[in-house]
């Protein structure tokens, strides 16, 4: 298994690229054809497929061949978890500072000035 990153592992090492959290956010837009969301990237296409391949083996995204044209949208429940996990941390590392103020307040209010 240490072969196999965990789900989030993969989603935020896709997300830590900026060219995949571009894609990412134009996605969340709506879907799109992938000429179209590589346009705006001054690379070549099979440079930004590989882009488009990282995105989807994290499950973030997912494409669809209609035709000639591979369209690609956003998979919101991967990235859900990613969210939801960060929720958790944030929450966590807002009770250890609410507990730090706390406990500089006491010791403040206690204190001769």
């Amino acid at each position: 298994m240490a072969n196999q990153p965990a789900p989030l592992d993969a989603v935020f090492h896709s997300l830590a690229d900026p060219t995949r959290r571009a894609v990412v956010t134009r996605l969340l837009q709506g879907e799109a054809p992938v000429k179209q969301l590589a346009q705006p990237f001054a690379i070549g296409l099979p440079a930004f497929l590989k882009h488009l391949a990282v995105l989807e083996g994290a499950g973030l995204i997912r494409s669809e061949k209609r035709g000639r044209v591979r369209t690609c949208r956003i998979d919101a429940e991967r990235l859900a978890a990613a969210e939801d996990w960060l929720a958790e941390q944030r929450a966590v590392w807002q009770g250890r500072t609410d507990r730090l103020a706390a406990f500089v307040e006491s010791q403040t209010i206690g204190s001769p000035s």
